[in-house]
């Protein structure tokens, strides 16, 4: 198995991401396009996701909720976090085009959070998948502010989790 790590770019007020993962593409894709995995393993390590509405097709919606059940993370502990993500393109297996706001409990877009434009591109390298994305801003000011807000730390987190979730699936 190779290590995989997260690496990161930023193009004016595009953040792009790129991560490999040890599955094929279609398992890979599959953890994005599912409720039920999507459940298993979105979110920062020690948070757990609740889908309160999923609708996996073009101008549908996945309205969800991620808390904090990981005592030791201190202030976060008990946290939750709201978001909704409305699709605009999905290609079975190869892309996914959606917006991603923050939002409230009723799925409201919460205010004064920036919405980002994000395309994932999944590329079949042979038994393992690369996993590019592109999140685009309203301004390079949005992008610098999620940027510190820990956006890379917390895909990258993720994204380990997406790798223990592909490592049970892979196998039944």
């Amino acid at each position: 198995m190779s290590e995989n790590k997260l690496t990161y770019k930023t193009e004016g007020r595009t953040l792009v991401m790129e991560r490999m993962f040890d599955a094929p593409r279609e398992l890979v894709f599959k953890a994005f396009s599912e409720s039920d995995h999507l459940e298993q393993w979105w979110g920062p390590e020690g948070w757990e996701t609740e889908s309160r509405k999923f609708e996996f097709v073009p101008g549908g919606v996945w309205h969800y909720c991620m808390r904090c059940k990981d005592e030791n993370q201190g202030d976060f502990y008990g946290m939750e976090s709201w978001g909704k993500t409305i699709y605009s393109e999905i290609n079975p297996p190869e892309k996914i085009v959606y917006t991603d706001v923050f939002s409230d409990e009723e799925g409201n877009s919460a205010d004064g959070m920036p919405a980002t434009q994000v395309t994932m591109n999944f590329v079949e390298q042979g038994e393992v998948t690369k996993l590019i994305v592109h999140s685009q801003f309203e301004s390079v000011e949005a992008l610098q502010k999620v940027v510190e807000m820990g956006v890379v730390k917390g895909t990258d987190s993720q994204y380990r989790c997406l790798d223990d979730h592909l490592k049970q699936i892979q196998h039944v």
